[in-house]
C-alpha cells in the first residue's frame, strides 16, 4: 500500500519512468496479442454439450418406443462401441455398448437402456448385430434374430432359423419411393461369422427378416475356408460371399459374369467388420482396430485405406500408422475415424482417393464414445452419460464442421478446386427398360486458374453402359468456364463394345448406380459431394399392353352395350369348354357374368377368317408402338373351340414348341403363367428339346411368324388373357385380358354326318330311278291312259256307286 503513492508520484515526475512504464505496456501488450493469436489457431476441434431432457419426474420409462425396464431384459453389446444410423431416416439410430439406446430425434433427448421383453425368452441379452430394414429394427440377440417394429413398439421373434447366427445384413434404397427402391430392405442375410464353409447355415430372407429359408451357395462345399459374411451387393446385383483362408480374404459372387472366379485377395487381420456405404454406389470398408480397408467395386477390389499424420509424414496403412481404430462412421460422401489414442481422423470417398487425415487434437475419446455423420460434412461424437438419481442416460455430443475444421492452416489442405457440380439426376431414381436409353446431363464450374477432370462410372458395368461427351459451355457472369457432360446410358448389351463374359445376362433385371465426380478430389471439397442416380435396369412399371378395337360388337350392331351393362350373363356349352383348360368336354353348361365395366364391348371377329389380336405399347398415356414380339393368349373360360393355322412344322421349329398343356402339366397344380421367365423358342439354337410331334398346333403368336387363330363354326363371347413372352421385348410382365365376340357361323346340323351323307345318297339314287321309270311307264297302256286323260276333266263316279243307282 505505501508503494502507491511513490508509483504516482514516480509516474508524474522523470521522464524515464514513463518510458520504462511505455515498454513494460508495450510487451504486455505484444504477449497478450501472440496468445491470442495462438488461441485464435488452436479453435477447438468441436464443441461439447449435454442433452438432458425428461428428468422432472420418474415417468421417463414413457418415453415412446421405449418399453418399461420392469418385465424386461436390458440389452447390451460386448464388442467395441458402433452407432449405426438409419440411412434413409436420418433421426433414427442406434447407438450398441454397454447398454443400447434407440433413438428417432437423433438423440436429442435422455433415454432408458432399451430391452427385450423376458416374454421373448431370449436367455443372455447379448448383441452381437442390428441392421435397420425399413421401419424394424432387426438384432441377433444370444444367436437369434428378433425384429423390433420401432412403430408399433413391439418385439418378433423371426422364424426359420435353426442354427446359431452372430450376424445380420442388408441395405435400404433412399432414393424414390419406387417399389424396386423400397424392396431393397426386404433381403436380409443371417449368418454365423468365422464357420467353416462347409458346415456352416445360411439363412435368407426376402420378408424382411419375418421368415428365413436355407441359403444355399455354390461355393459352401468349400472345407478349408471359413465365413467372413455374406452380403447382398444391390449395387452390383449380386450376393457377395466374403470367405476367409490363411490370413487372406476374398468375395465369390452368385451370377455370372462374376460367378466363375474370385475377387482379387486382401489381407485379413483379425475380425472385419463390414460396413456398406449408404448409396449402392458399391463402396465396402473394412475395419478392425489395427486395419482399415476400402473396396469401391463391391469387393472385387480392396485396398487399405492410407493415414496422413502430418504434411510430410504418410502411412501405408493404419498398422504402419500405429495407431488402434475405436470407431468408424461413413456416409455417402466422407469417412471417420475415432482411436484409443484420442485422435480423430477424417478422409474422402472419392472415386481415386483412399487417405484419411488426422485433425486437430482434442480430448474427445472415451470407451463409450461413438461416431455418427448427422449431416453433409457434420460429424458427431456421441457418449452416453448415466445419471445417479434417474434411470434413463443424458448424452454427450461434440459436434465436428469438417469443413471448417480443414480449413485450418496447419492441415497444409489444398482449396477445392471445383465451385460447383450439379445435376438435375442427383440423388433420383430412372428406369431403363430393355432396349431404352437413358440422357442425363451434369454442370461443373470450377475455381478460376484450376482445370478438373470431372468423370462418369457406374457401379455395375456389366450391366449399364455409358456414354459421356465432356465440352466447355460458356461462361460464367464472373468469367468462369462452365464445363457440360453429357451422359448416355443404356444396357451394356446394345452398346456392342463388351464381350459375352463380361456382360450379365440380359434377362436378369439389375441395378446400377451412375456417380459424376472429380478426379483425385481434394480432401477439402467436404460440401461438394457426388452427383448419384440409381438406375434399374428392369420393367418399366408404367408399361401396359392394349388390345386395338378397330370395330366393336355394338357398333356393328351384334349386341346391345346397354343390355351388357346390365349385369348380362351368357352360356358355354358343355360340349365347348373344359375347366381345367385340358380340351376335354365338361360335365355341364357354364353361365359366366361378363364383366362390361372391365372389358367393354367386345371386338367383332368373323369366324371364317383367321385372326390375331393386334396390341399396342403404352407408356402412361403415350403409344409407343405396336407390339411384334411374341405372345400367346388362353380363354379364361376353358373355351377350345378354336385352334392355329401353323404347326410346328409350318412355323418352322428347330425344336418342340411348348403349349399350354406342358405349362399347365409343369406347374403342377400351382398357379401357373406363360411369360417371359418360363418362355423357350423353338427357333433357339440351343433349345435341345427334340421335335417329335412336327403336327401339333404351334400356339405362339407374332414374332417371326404369321401365325394366327381359326375359330370353329360357332358364335359367341371370348374373354382371352395375353402374356409378351419374348423376354428381350420388356421386363415387365406384360399382359392384358379382352373379349371378342365371333359372328358369322351357322348353326351346326342337329343330325349326325353319317346319317346326313346316307339320306343324301338315297335321295340321288332315287331321283336317277325315278328318272329311268317315269319314261317307260308313260309307254304302258296305263300310261297312255293317263296321257289321254283331260287335265280338268272331273272323273266319273263308278257303276254301282253313284247316288242315283237303285
Amino acid at each position: 500500500m505505501e508503494q502507491h503513492p511513490a508509483a504516482v508520484e514516480d509516474g508524474g515526475g522523470g521522464g524515464g519512468g514513463g518510458a520504462s512504464n511505455q515498454m513494460l505496456v508495450l510487451m504486455l501488450v505484444a504477449v497478450a496479442s501472440l496468445r491470442l493469436c495462438s488461441l485464435a489457431s488452436a479453435q477447438p476441434l468441436c464443441r461439447v454439450h449435454t442433452v438432458r431432457t425428461g428428468k422432472i419426474t420418474q415417468d421417463v420409462h414413457e418415453t415412446p418406443g421405449i418399453l418399461r425396464p420392469s418385465a424386461q431384459d436390458v440389452l447390451y453389446f460386448s464388442s467395441t462401441t458402433r452407432l449405426i444410423r438409419h440411412p434413409c431416416k436420418k433421426n433414427t439410430a442406434l447407438y450398441l455398448g454397454q447398454q443400447l439406446f434407440f433413438t428417432t430425434n437423433n438423440f436429442e433427448s435422455s433415454l432408458l437402456p432399451l430391452s427385450i421383453p423376458t416374454s421373448m425368452q431370449v436367455g443372455i441379452p447379448e448383441v452381437t448385430s442390428a441392421h435397420f430394414a425399413g421401419s424394424l429394427l432387426l438384432l441377433v440377440v444370444n444367436k437369434r434374430v428378433y425384429i423390433y417394429n420401432y412403430r408399433a413398439n413391439s418385439w418378433t421373434a423371426s422364424r426359420g432359423v435353426y442354427h446359431p447366427v452372430s450376424h445380420i445384413s442388408g441395405d435400404n434404397c433412399c432414393y424414390s419411393r419406387h417399389p424396386f427402391c423400397l424392396d431393397v430392405s426386404n433381403f436380409v442375410f443371417a449368418y454365423l461369422r468365422g464357420d467353416q464353409l462347409s458346415k456352416t447355415n445360411i439363412y435368407f430372407s426376402d420378408r424382411w427378416a419375418y421368415i428365413f429359408e436355407e441359403y444355399a451357395s455354390v461355393t459352401q462345399a468349400e472345407i478349408l475356408r471359413s465365413l467372413g459374411g455374406i452380403f447382398y451387393l444391390h449395387s452390383l446385383s449380386q450376393v457377395g460371399l466374403l470367405v476367409i483362408e490363411q490370413g487372406q480374404a476374398k468375395f465369390g459372387y452368385s451370377d455370372h459374369p462374376l460367378n466363375s472366379s474370385f475377387g482379387l485377395p486382401f489381407d485379413y487381420n483379425g475380425t472385419l467388420d463390414v460396413l456398406i456405404v449408404p448409396g449402392q454406389k458399391g463402396i465396402l470398408i473394412f475395419w478392425f482396430e489395427k486395419s482399415l480397408l476400402v473396396s469401391r467395386n463391391s469387393g472385387q477390389l480392396v485396398f487399405p485405406v492410407q493415414v496422413q499424420e502430418g504434411p510430410g509424414t504418410l502411412y501405408s496403412s493404419v498398422l504402419d500408422a500405429g495407431i488402434t481404430i475405436h470407431s468408424v462412421a461413413a456416409n455417402e460422401n466422407g469417412l471417420a475415424v475415432l482411436t484409443r489414442e484420442d485422435s480423430l481422423y477424417y478422409g474422402s470417398l472419392g472415386i481415386l482417393t483412399s487417405v484419411i487425415v488426422k485433425l486437430p487434437h482434442q480430448n474427445i475419446w472415451s470407451p463409450q464414445a461413438a461416431l455418427m455423420f448427422t449431416d453433409l460434412g457434420i460429424l458427431e461424437i456421441l457418449t452416453p452419460l448415466p445419471d445417479s438419481e434417474f434411470p434413463a442416460f443424458d448424452f454427450q455430443k461434440c459436434s465436428v464442421n469438417i469443413q471448417a475444421v480443414l480449413m485450418d492452416p496447419q492441415l497444409h489442405i489444398d482449396l477445392c478446386k471445383v465451385e460447383v457440380l450439379q445435376g438435375t439426376f442427383d440423388n433420383k431414381m430412372y428406369t431403363i427398360d430393355m432396349n431404352s436409353k437413358l440422357e442425363l446431363a451434369a454442370e461443373m464450374i470450377p475455381r478460376p486458374g484450376t482445370t478438373p477432370v470431372p468423370f462418369a462410372m457406374v457401379s455395375n458395368p456389366h450391366s449399364l453402359g455409358l456414354h459421356v461427351y465432356n465440352f466447355e459451355d460458356g461462361y460464367t457472369y464472373d468469367g468462369n468456364t462452365r464445363h457440360r457432360l453429357n451422359i448416355s446410358l443404356k444396357q451394356q448389351h446394345h452398346w456392342g463394345r463388351a464381350d459375352t463374359n463380361f456382360t450379365s445376362s440380359i434377362k436378369r433385371p439389375t441395378f446400377s448406380t451412375i456417380t459424376v465426380d472429380i478426379a483425385n478430389k481434394e480432401i477439402s471439397c467436404v460440401d461438394l459431394k457426388p452427383l448419384t442416380a440409381l438406375i434399374s435396369i428392369g420393367c418399366d412399371l408404367k408399361k401396359k399392353i392394349v388390345v386395338q378395337k378397330e370395330i366393336s360388337a355394338c357398333y356393328a350392331g351384334n349386341l346391345d352395350p346397354v343390355v351388357l351393362q346390365d349385369n348380362y350373363s351368357y352360356v358355354i356349352e358343355k360340349e365347348a369348354y373344359d375347366p381345367n383348360l385340358q380340351g376335354q368336354k365338361a360335365a355341364q353348361d357354364l353361365v359366366v357374368h361378363y364383366p362390361y365395366e372391365k372389358l367393354g364391348c367386345p371386338l367383332l371377329v368373323p369366324y371364317d377368317t383367321p385372326w390375331k389380336p393386334v396390341l399396342e405399347l403404352w407408356q402412361g398415356d403415350k403409344f409407343q408402338e405396336v407390339v411384334k414380339a411374341e405372345y400367346v393368349l388362353l380363354e379364361v373360360n376353358g373355351l377350345f373351340t378354336y385352334t392355329y393355322s401353323l404347326t410346328a412344322r409350318t412355323a418352322h421349329c428347330n425344336s418342340q414348341p411348348q403349349n399350354w398343356t406342358t405349362i399347365i402339366r409343369d406347374s403342377q397344380g400351382m398357379f401357373f403363367a406363360w411369360d417371359r421367365e418360363n418362355y423357350v423358342s423353338c427357333h433357339d439354337p440351343n433349345n435341345n428339346n427334340p421335335l417329335q410331334w412336327p403336327n401339333v398346333p404351334y400356339q405362339i403368336l407374332g414374332g417371326p411368324t404369321e401365325n394366327k387363330i381359326i375359330f370353329d363354326q360357332r358364335n359367341g363371347i371370348y374373354v382371352f388373357i395375353i402374356y409378351i413372352v419374348d423376354p428381350y421385348y420388356s421386363y415387365c410382365h406384360l399382359t392384358t385380358t379382352f373379349s371378342i365376340y365371333v359372328y358369322g357361323a351357322f348353326p351346326l346340323h342337329m343330325l349326325k354326318p353319317e346319317i346326313t351323307i346316307t339320306l343324301i345318297m338315297i335321295t340321288i339314287l332315287l331321283s336317277v330311278w325315278l328318272a329311268y321309270m317315269i319314261p317307260k311307264w308313260l309307254h304302258t297302256e296305263q300310261g297312255n291312259r293317263f296321257k289321254g286323260m283331260p287335265h280338268h276333266q272331273t272323273l266319273a263316279p263308278a257303276a254301282g256307286t253313284g247316288p242315283n243307282c237303285p
